[in-house]
């Protein structure tokens, strides 16, 4: 894969088509089990629809000018239940239910059995985007942690004993994945914010553990949630970041521009790629070039050129397609303004 100073990427969904799927029901929140009611399509064309679905992604990231793209993740219903619910030793027909700190409750697949991945899951979906698109392509897995943190445990002995093995499962997906012509490999961890004294335990050997023996450049994204679930203010920083600098992915993913992040920590991941968010998924207005450009210098000033890929927040589905458009594209050119300005 050819590596330009300042390169572009996504960190993974693109909006899917209202002809697709019921928005409506997509903007509730973001499903940990199967939402099959979700699709407007029926199951016989179900996937000849989302073929369709993800060409207009892929070509939409192309005219862009995104330099890295993916295929939207236009067939998942959400970022991670796609992959956790396809596994052995859940149990799909009777989810479980987890509650938070302030008391929610959520619907969550149910551990009753020791995981294991006993089929490709997104495999089709890479070779699909590598046969529609000669650019550099990457693809997302949920990482181990977040999928140990949204599952009810009914059969292992502690949440760190689950969470290698759903690591051991991304694992095998992860090679297959590489196999099929991913450029780019991405685990979403956006859980690890959430319980950083478990992340500290237990994440990075399940992150490690998931990403051994790839040979492809390895992404970790973490962020604050969805703008368009997460309404309240976010962070400023980031619970569980340095100890990032211990996993073997080289990239990391954060999102910056809507939470105003204090750009000084990543002073703690110097040793690391930084996938730098510069399009706020909370402002509805597209950004303008100079705004795009003015976040990446400041991305600069902490990161050598080399060391930054330049991206949304975090996945683009909630947006209207018009505003992931316009947003992808004052990436691109924001980013080649800057670009020109450092040659």
């Amino acid at each position: 894969m050819t590596q330009q100073v300042l390169t572009t990427t996504v960190v993974g969904s693109y909006p899917q088509p209202d002809w697709l799927i019921d928005r409506t029901m997509l903007s509730k929140g973001v499903p940990r089990v199967r939402m099959q009611a979700m699709w407007r399509v029926s199951e016989p064309w179900l996937e000849q629809a989302q073929d369709d679905a993800t060409i207009v992604a892929i070509r939409d990231m192309e005219r862009a000018g995104i330099d890295i793209i993916s295929d939207g993740e236009i067939r998942r219903e959400s970022y991670s239940n796609r992959f956790a619910t396809a596994l052995e030793g859940v149990d799909t027909e009777h989810p479980g239910v987890i509650r938070n700190r302030l008391g929610q409750e959520t619907v969550v697949p149910r551990v009753v059995g020791r995981i294991r991945r006993t089929r490709p899951v997104e495999v089709r979906d890479m070779q699909f985007l590598r046969r529609n698109t000669d650019r550099p392509a990457k693809i997302t897995l949920p990482g181990p942690f977040t999928m140990a943190q949204q599952a009810q445990n009914e059969h292992y002995r502690d949440v760190e004993e689950m969470a290698m093995d759903f690591a051991a499962a991304v694992n095998e997906e992860a090679k297959d994945l590489q196999a099929a012509g991913a450029d780019v490999i991405q685990l979403d961890e956006p859980w690890l914010r959430n319980d950083p004294e478990a992340a500290a335990r237990f994440a990075v050997p399940a992150i490690n553990r998931a990403l051994a023996g790839l040979t492809v450049p390895t992404a970790l994204h973490l962020c604050f949630g969805y703008a368009a679930v997460v309404r309240h203010q976010k962070p400023t920083g980031y619970s569980f970041l340095p100890q990032l600098a211990e996993t073997i992915a080289q990239q990391i993913s954060i999102e910056a521009a809507q939470p105003r992040l204090d750009l000084g920590v990543l002073a703690d991941l110097s040793g690391k790629t930084i996938i730098l968010g510069v399009l706020d998924l909370g402002d509805p207005a597209v950004e303008t070039v100079d705004q795009v450009a003015a976040r990446i210098r400041a991305g600069l000033t902490r990161v050598a050129p080399d060391r930054l890929i330049l991206a949304p927040d975090c996945g683009m589905k909630y947006l209207p397609r018009e505003t992931a458009f316009g947003k992808l594209r004052a990436l691109s050119e924001g980013t080649r303004a800057v670009r020109a300005q450092i040659a």
